[in-house]
């Protein structure tokens, strides 16, 4: 630990215990998921869905923007309107881009209104793709439909939440932004002529490489709550207060089967110290206290893995003689030269530090590849404890996440002893496997079978690693030189906003796993 967290793990001493302290110890089933602590507010949904990679989100959005019927919002870090939300669909491409579907909506609809907020330096990144500055956007497009720009952050944070609210009842959230190179299918094939960034006019732009993401779908009134957290940033970004849409009606889109129905839904934020607004970092108190809780594996899909105070935590957890495996899955390099300089130094930091801990051979981070060996590019934000709670949202494993940027994450967990917890608990596990099947070019039961086998989760995975074709690769990093050794160690481009609360929370949450059954799920 460095000098600088050994003094912030100090600087929250009247900090209170997850839970406000109730000691539930004897007990089993003690939740994670707490609001005003892990999360802001745990809510039903009445249908809720996960898309793993963005060709089917684009399509769905698609069809759920044209069946609007009062409001569309999008909550974004990037936002293009060029590009294509279902190709595969073998319509005219110039019908099938973003802001015509959006134009069409308006106009065939009078009551319809569509928001679009993107963050202000994102809009930069566009630039450089070549799109219409937002203020010539909001002037070229319909009344109806408006572009804003959310300048409403600290100097050096972004607002990094991925939201599209429809008619306050159907919302869609997690790692999917709206915009250029996100579009693949689940097979992430290494010719797919539909993998275009768009171009100006009626030209293609160039190819792009193979992407993995995640987002969700939900309605109910855990919808109707991640509305008041867009119309919220809405807000706060233009100035512009927006009323809830009081009329209720049925939008779930009947061709999407729902992965769970009638489920409670926990949304986690970050949000920073700004402009009178007091720092939350609930997604920061939920990694640690998944971490703290995880009895046999944990299991991580994130852009990054370059946070200290979370690569301790997980360090500690891997010293135990009977701790969880740690899988984690990354990009092989940061998304542009300076993400990789400030990102790639510092998770080959703390993967020093971890590795040095794994004393027994229960952590790995690998890389997925397609057929042909080429890297995915992982953006995905997915998190699975055991068979107990699933996670997915906007937040990456580093430091600006905990605290700098706004960021939304959803958690979904199976308490133990409730009503219906041994079913949400083979969705939970079910999903993990199935994310691992798509890496691993199987079958999602080829995974079960072998972490039942083998009784682990790296032996199932090493297992069905293959050295041609899919498959996941180990990540080595490269060796740090003298000044990417100093920048990663300093965190100067990814610094730490937040109280260090680890010790608590583990100390909370340590006396709540159960001692008992010890095969890896």
């Amino acid at each position: 630990m460095t000098k600088g967290s050994e003094a912030r793990a100090e600087s929250d001493p009247g900090a209170p215990l997850p839970g406000g302290g109730d000691d539930r110890s004897s007990r089993q089933g003690a939740p994670l998921l707490i609001p005003g602590e892990t999360c802001w507010r745990i809510e039903r949904a009445d249908s809720f869905a996960i898309f793993v990679d963005a060709a089917g989100y684009f399509a769905t959005l698609k069809q759920a923007v044209l069946r609007a019927q009062r409001r569309v919002l999008f909550i974004g870090w990037d936002f293009d309107p060029r590009i294509r939300l279902d190709p595969l669909d073998g319509g005219r491409a110039e019908d099938d881009q973003l802001g015509a579907v959006l134009e069409k909506a308006v106009e065939s609809n009078p009551q319809l209104h569509v928001g679009v907020l993107q963050w202000d330096l994102g809009m930069l990144r566009a630039l450089g793709r070549g799109l219409t500055p937002i203020v010539l956007l909001d002037r070229q497009t319909h009344d109806r439909v408006t572009f804003a720009v959310d300048a409403h952050h600290p100097l050096g944070g972004a607002h990094h939440q991925k939201i599209v609210v429809v008619d306050d009842c159907l919302a869609f959230t997690g790692g999917i932004d709206v915009t250029a190179d996100r579009w693949d299918t689940s097979d992430h094939a290494d010719d797919n002529p539909h993998r275009r960034r768009p171009g100006n006019g009626r030209g293609q732009g160039r190819p792009t490489g193979p992407w993995h993401d995640v987002t969700s779908m939900m309605t109910g009134p855990a919808a109707r709550a991640v509305a008041d957290l867009a119309r919220e940033r809405w807000e706060s970004g233009t100035g512009e207060r927006l009323e809830p849409i009081p009329e209720e009606r049925e939008c779930w889109p009947e061709d999407v089967e729902p992965l769970l129905t009638d489920v409670d839904v926990a949304i986690s934020r970050t949000r920073p110290e700004h402009g009178g607004a007091e720092l939350v970092h609930e997604i920061e108190l939920l990694w640690l206290a998944t971490i703290a809780a995880a009895r046999r594996s944990l299991y991580v899909e994130s852009q990054y893995f370059a946070s200290r105070r979370i690569a301790e935590a997980i360090a500690d957890r891997l010293r135990e003689p009977d701790g969880p495996d740690v899988v984690v899955v990354n990009p092989d390099t940061a998304d542009g030269w300076l993400s990789e300089k400030a990102m790639g130094t510092a998770r080959a930091r703390v993967l020093e530090l971890v590795r040095e801990a794994d004393v027994h051979d229960r952590f790995r981070l690998y890389t997925p590849v397609t057929e042909q060996r080429e890297h995915i590019y992982v953006h995905a934000k997915v998190t699975v404890v055991d068979d107990r709670l699933l996670r997915l949202g906007s937040s990456n494993v580093n430091n600006r996440s905990m605290g700098l940027d706004t960021e939304c994450d959803l958690a979904i967990e199976a308490v133990e002893g409730a009503p219906g917890a041994e079913e949400l608990a083979v969705t939970v596990v079910g999903f993990r496997d199935r994310l691992l099947a798509e890496h691993l070019g199987c079958d999602p039961e080829d995974v079960a079978a072998a972490i039942a086998d083998t009784g682990s989760l790296v032996r199932g995975i090493e297992r069905l690693r293959r050295p041609t074709g899919r498959s996941l690769v180990p990540f080595e990093p490269p060796e740090l030189g003298p000044a990417d050794r100093a920048l990663a160690e300093s965190e100067v481009m990814d610094p730490e906003k937040t109280p260090n609360r680890w010790r608590r929370v583990e100390r909370f949450f340590a006396r709540r796993r159960r001692p008992g059954n010890r095969v890896r799920t």
